[in-house]
């Protein structure tokens, strides 16, 4: 018999409730803060489930049970995350994520996929195609919650942030207030979660970062998370940004550790090489 998609975390608050009714945390105010969650998933038990954890973390949730509704409550809805099962019928979950991407309202909207077994191949597949973040099965409802938090968080203007808060690197300016990317005069269209990985490397050029403290500084909080997403999400933002993603100038590999924004020596390198 196979375990079941989600782990038993019982929460006396979400008892004896009727579904389908946000019950928010105390002192939550909807009308200025409430998030639209859209939730994908083919089984209901986790659909609920997921929608009623959610919802009682303060969130409006929309459900879908299959990839074309996925898709239409996304571009009708707008929601501000999305919880994707890759495991679906019709339009599987890396295709959604595919289309996402590829949408001009859609593009950069944050997605937690869910994953129906410890595949590293479904992971790294997800996560090149754009994902932001993912769960395996079977996960803890409160794990979810928390990570649809920080993935929001990203997605957020930092707190404190405000027009003159920029970050320029070399060619490269990050307009930190308004998670607007500039390379060389060019316009670069970045998903949240590349937006934080460049910004936290471009405040520091040379400094190495591990894939541990790039993941700590997507999350904000402790997971237990898989590295190689660092190495995915890496490979896609060198794709946006990079004349030669395989020859990078910006976002360098130092082996056996983790990454490094370039700094005026790598530049001086450059020039005496020419």
């Amino acid at each position: 018999m196979p375990p079941p998609a989600i782990r038993a975390d019982r929460n006396p608050n979400t008892e004896n409730r009727t579904p389908g009714r946000a019950h928010p945390r105390p002192g939550y105010d909807a009308a200025t803060t409430m998030k639209t969650i859209l939730v994908v998933d083919d089984e209901p038990r986790i659909a609920e489930l997921a929608r009623d954890y959610l919802e009682h973390a303060g969130f409006a949730v929309r459900v879908a049970i299959d990839g074309p509704g996925a898709l239409t409550l996304a571009r009708e809805h707008h929601p501000d995350l999305v919880v994707l099962d890759l495991g679906l019928p019709g339009l599987d979950g890396l295709d959604v994520t595919r289309q996402l991407r590829a949408g001009a309202t859609t593009a950069d909207l944050p997605i937690v996929m869910l994953t129906a077994r410890d595949d590293e191949l479904d992971k790294l597949l997800g996560l090149e195609l754009g994902a932001d973040d993912y769960l395996t099965k079977p996960f803890s409802p409160r794990e979810l919650v928390a990570r649809v938090r920080a993935g929001l968080r990203r997605a957020e203007r930092p707190a404190g942030a405000n027009a003159g808060d920029l970050i320029r690197a070399g060619e490269l300016t990050l307009d930190v207030a308004r998670m607007r990317t500039d390379l060389a005069g060019r316009s670069i269209d970045l998903t949240p979660t590349e937006f934080t990985l460049l910004a936290t490397l471009a405040r520091q050029p040379g400094r190495i970062f591990t894939r541990s403290q790039l993941l700590d500084a997507l999350h904000g909080v402790a997971f237990e998370s898989y590295e190689r997403a660092i190495d995915s999400h890496i490979k896609n933002l060198r794709r946006k940004i990079e004349p030669e993603p395989r020859q990078p100038r910006h976002v360098l590999t130092v082996y056996g550790v983790g990454y490094r924004f370039a700094d005026d020596r790598d530049e001086d390198r450059e020039v005496g090489a020419s």
